[in-house]
């Protein structure tokens, strides 16, 4: 098996501000590539439009810049015709989530096999700030001088109310966690959307200042693993303990806890509850931003289905092309 390098998935000269979270992200995109070793000429990156919807330009794989929120749309067809192509899906939260939607919520439902990357920095930028629907109530933007008077998406909630199988989240200049989760993503077969929260150095900088460093995750995130404890903290002092049907900090050896009562991750368990719970975890409301795999379960991918399907229905005709077909019919000679 051929060994790649990140170099090998690089092209051309990014065009984002300087600091932007695009540039943190294209660097671990290109690395989760180089890892997972599939050949440039068996990728496609497709994207709609936005700042980060750029990144095609970046990448030496197959590329489409597609239309405002359509890269769902076009990220299916190539899946269907195409199903041994490895396809990632680049949007930001306006083209994903506004315009493109619906067709974010439906690629869920179906389960189609792609790779679904939504870049969130709560904010338009190449409009150049208008709030997006990820904005936080009361936002002030240029298209809300007053604060916005909506609640926002939370991209979790969308992914799971649509029947998703796979949701995985990280901060943009984490580069370790966030080519482990992109490799997670490609490991799954199903739509997987791994959430990049970002800041948009002009619009909305500083919109994750209590995760976008080192120590701030430590104090202000955690990380959950499969299999392990939930423990954050910069001694994974504290933990999640289930509180009814609700989810609550404690912290280790205080008031009787112990390491036992603390949660165990279940990223490939079938009922959500749990894994919405922490994928909706607040730092408002006392809790810690969950970053990793959070959900990552076996489900039928709608491509499959769909060749399958052909393959069934196409072994109990009595023709497999147009010439055949014609043969079913009453034929007569002319001479």
């Amino acid at each position: 098996m051929q060994q790649y390098t990140p170099q090998d998935f690089k092209k051309g000269q990014p065009r984002w501000c300087p600091g932007c979270g695009d540039h943190f992200f294209l660097a671990s995109l290109h690395k989760a590539m180089a890892e997972i070793g599939v050949p440039p000429y068996q990728t496609a990156v497709i994207s709609g439009i936005g700042c980060s919807s750029r990144l095609p330009y970046y990448v030496n794989t197959y590329a489409m810049q597609t239309i405002h929120g359509r890269a769902a749309a076009i990220a299916t067809g190539a899946k269907v015709v195409n199903p041994d192509l490895t396809i990632w899906q680049i949007s930001g939260d306006g083209d994903g989530l506004a315009i493109g939607g619906n067709h974010f919520i439906h690629a869920m439902r179906r389960n189609i096999d792609i790779n679904i990357v939504l870049l969130n920095n709560r904010i338009y930028g190449l409009t150049k700030g208008q709030y997006s629907p990820t904005s936080p109530r009361g936002f002030v933007s240029k298209s809300s001088p007053y604060g916005t008077v909506e609640d926002p998406f939370r991209p979790a909630e969308l992914a799971f109310g649509a029947r998703g199988t796979f949701f995985a989240r990280s901060v943009a200049n984490d580069g370790n966690e966030t080519v482990e989760i992109l490799k997670a993503a490609q490991q799954h077969k199903g739509a997987a959307v791994c959430e990049i929260l970002q800041n948009c150095v002009i619009f909305n900088n500083g919109c994750y200042d209590p995760i976008y460093t080192k120590d701030g995750r430590k104090r202000n995130a955690i990380y959950v693993r499969h299999g392990e404890k939930l423990l954050f903290g910069e001694n994974n002092e504290y933990g999640l303990m289930q509180d009814g049907f609700a989810l609550k900090v404690v912290k280790v050896g205080e008031n009787g806890i112990t390491l036992d009562d603390i949660l165990v991750h279940d990223a490939h368990c079938a009922d959500t509850t749990l894994q919405q719970k922490l994928a909706t975890m607040d730092l408002e409301e006392g809790f810690p931003i969950a970053l990793g795999v959070i959900r990552d379960v076996a489900a039928p991918t709608y491509d499959q289905a769909v060749h399958a399907q052909i393959d069934e229905i196409s072994a109990k005709k009595p023709y497999h092309n147009f010439m055949e077909l014609l043969q079913t019919q009453d034929t007569w000679e002319v001479k």
